[in-house]
């Protein structure tokens, strides 16, 4: 993991550049699984606004996390109390420099804070290499929603010895 990336928890304050990050990355980083069709960009952005933001950071069943690069906020992801790794986005040009990985051990270690010993997830094709990198495992059959294939995957979580 690169030094220079800071993993902090969202704050009120970050609802705006949230939304801009997952918006950019799922509309340029993820146009595999879109294949630029309008309807499924939509279906995928309509609760990634401000306001739906917004009250998932009050929501003490949720954690959402910021990643600086360079002191630039470059990705974000979020987990749910139940174990369920809800999304990790990054800006399509931070790929591949740590931020995603650093992300989700974040989410991660909160899940362990919150004695869960399971993380589940639904990865799109673009980002099931980067799940598998990271120890995720399919574990159901592939599904479709909103014209996205969905690939559902699990990992074990140990706490730190």
């Amino acid at each position: 993991m690169n030094a220079s990336i800071h993993i902090s928890k969202a704050t009120a304050a970050d609802a705006g550049i949230i939304s801009r990050i997952v918006e950019r990355s799922i509309r340029v980083g993820c146009a595999l699984d879109h294949r630029n069709d309008a309807k499924i960009v939509a279906a995928w952005v309509h609760n990634k606004t401000v306001e739906h933001i917004s009250a998932w950071l009050t929501d003490h069943r949720l954690y959402l996390n910021i990643a600086l690069l360079q002191d630039k906020p470059v990705g974000v992801a979020m987990a749910a109390i139940s174990g369920k790794v809800a999304f990790c986005y990054v800006q399509p040009e931070w790929f591949r420099r740590g931020a995603g990985q650093a992300l989700v051990q974040d989410l991660e270690g909160w899940l362990i804070n919150q004695g869960l010993r399971q993380a589940q997830l639904n990865s799109t094709r673009t980002s099931e290499a980067f799940y598998r990198h990271l120890g995720y495992r399919p574990c159901a059959q592939t599904f479709e929603v909103s014209g996205l294939h969905a690939i559902p995957m699990d990992k074990g979580l140990s706490p730190p010895s």
